[in-house]
């Protein structure tokens, strides 16, 4: 059996637009936009579907900079709509959209910090932000097993035509076409989403011959309202699952949980704090749910629930995810939607949606105190019991930003305390137990890319956010020797960002002992 991945990434392309600030489907509309405008200017098929990846995953490597976009500016959802509406190109612009929407609420001294950054930090900000984006977007795409075109153009997909984008600085038809169609189509929908087709029209055209292609611009706004009353009229989704160019790509059904993995590790990206957490959780749920003798489909499912539980993670900003004090009643609302979301993510896809239940559940207690449903235990499967377990208990194994880790046996002590209280189930719990005191990492014969021990003590560091500076420290090493290791680390797995290097590191299980 084989799915197609263009069917899943309906659904799973919803994590980019909430990790970026959008409402759900923007993504959606805007491949389907791109499919449309592909046709429209008979682009050859290999083209017209790159440019339909590249718009469904335009977004999903925006998570890879929240963490530092949050600690410069704070709310990483503002600053980055503030930029989507802002013609990047045009310095008047980028004044009177940007430094208004990241000082607005501020102290007067925060606001003068924020503007004098935003004005003198702020390109050079912009292109490492689209230099980490590009590389997730483009190391995603090579895990999700699509043509060397489409990762290309996505690893492009920040480029302007006047040069000044990222992360390469081309300009012009040095541009992949596809990745011209997907900076103007991103553009668009947004605009139409704001204002209608005039508002679309008038935002491609000011930026034709600056971020956007000027002849891709001429034609669109002589063909928009065509172009987006078919997107809007219908449904994007059978769109897009119609009118992809053959053959079509499909993926062994066995090859779900990698599928499923690549979205857990970019849930997982959005803060240090949480590298890894989803692989842990699955691999516990699914040990614990082969010793309670669920059905191979079951624990098949139990799997995949548990790398996807998270991903609405991405829709609540990561100033909440790091705040170290106690949440507010507004951000513990927002906490307790993260489940809601995830729920919402799954559900756009008609082979992920019937474990969207299973993930909404996974913060759902036996005694009803649960969220966010509040679910009492007559509702709740054994497998939505066994998540709950194995989440509960690999999050209090992993530091937080208002908590460190708490010991195995203190993490033991506090799930058995929860299952005697009747807030988790007792048999799910004595089998997570049972699975964590069994779990030990596998022995690698080989580390990936050549790295050495040492380097991989370098990269949990760098994954966890470290400076060169901090990681000197911690390995009791001279500054210039940890940006000798630094670099040679980048050098090695082909990246230059923090953020594709947390991924790397997700991929192949080298997070075993990470430190901040």
């Amino acid at each position: 059996m084989s799915v197609r991945l263009a069917e899943l990434l309906t659904g799973l392309s919803r994590l980019g637009d909430l990790g970026f600030g959008l409402q759900a489907g923007e993504s959606l509309r805007s491949s389907a936009l791109a499919i449309e405008l592909g046709r429209s200017l008979d682009l050859p098929d290999e083209d017209v579907r790159a440019a339909m990846y590249t718009g469904l995953l335009f977004h999903v490597g925006c998570v890879g900079y929240a963490h530092e976009t949050a600690r410069v500016f704070g709310n990483e959802f503002v600053v980055n709509m503030a930029a989507e509406q802002s013609d990047l190109a045009d310095p008047r612009d980028v004044a009177a959209t940007i430094v208004p929407a990241v000082t607005r609420g501020r102290s007067p001294l925060r606001r003068v910090q924020l503007a004098v950054t935003s004005l003198t930090r702020g390109k050079r900000f912009g292109a490492a932000y689209d230099t980490a984006s590009c590389e997730v977007g483009r190391d995603a795409a090579r895990r999700l097993g699509l043509p060397d075109g489409v990762q290309h153009s996505i690893y492009h997909s920040a480029e302007w035509w006047n040069g000044g984008g990222s992360p390469a600085g081309l300009a012009g038809e040095a541009i992949p076409v596809a990745a011209r169609l997907a900076m103007l189509t991103g553009i668009a929908v947004l605009f139409d989403t704001i204002g209608g087709v005039e508002a679309a029209v008038d935002a491609v055209r000011r930026r034709g011959g600056g971020m956007v292609d000027p002849q891709l611009a001429e034609h669109f706004t002589g063909r928009a309202a065509a172009l987006l009353g078919k997107v809007n009229a219908t449904d994007p989704r059978d769109l897009v699952l119609e009118a992809e160019p053959g053959p079509v790509v499909s993926v062994p059904e066995w090859r779900l949980v990698d599928i499923a993995g690549v979205f857990g590790d970019l849930a997982d990206l959005k803060t240090p704090y949480t590298h890894g957490h989803s692989r842990e959780v699955a691999a516990l749920a699914r040990a614990a749910g082969q010793r309670l003798n669920l059905g191979p489909d079951e624990v098949a499912d139990l799997e995949v629930a548990g790398l996807l539980h998270d991903v609405g993670r991405v829709a609540v900003s990561t100033t909440i995810w790091e705040k170290p004090d106690r949440l507010s009643a507004h951000e513990w609302e927002q906490v307790r939607l993260h489940a809601y979301h995830s729920e919402r993510i799954l559900s756009g896809s008609d082979r992920l949606a019937p474990l969207a239940r299973l993930v909404g559940t996974h913060h759902e207690r036996c005694d009803g105190s649960g969220y966010h449903r509040g679910c009492a235990s007559t509702e709740l499967t054994m497998a939505a019991r066994v998540l709950a377990a194995a989440d509960a208990y690999q999050a209090m194994t992993q530091q937080r930003a208002h908590r460190p880790a708490l010991a195995p046996e203190q993490a033991e002590q506090w799930l058995r305390d929860d299952a005697a209280g009747g807030r988790l189930d007792a048999d799910a719990v004595a089998a997570v137990l049972a699975a964590a005191g069994h779990m030990t990492a596998a022995v690698r014969r080989e580390l990936p890319a050549g790295l050495t021990t040492r380097e991989v003590e370098v990269l949990r560091l760098v994954a966890g956010g470290c400076s060169n500076k901090r990681i000197a420290e911690r390995l009791a090493i001279s500054r210039r020797t940890a940006e000798f290791h630094v670099q040679r680390i980048y050098t090695k797995i082909g990246t230059s960002s923090r953020a594709t290097a947390a991924m790397f590191a997700m991929e192949h299980d080298l997070l075993d002992g990470q430190d901040r």
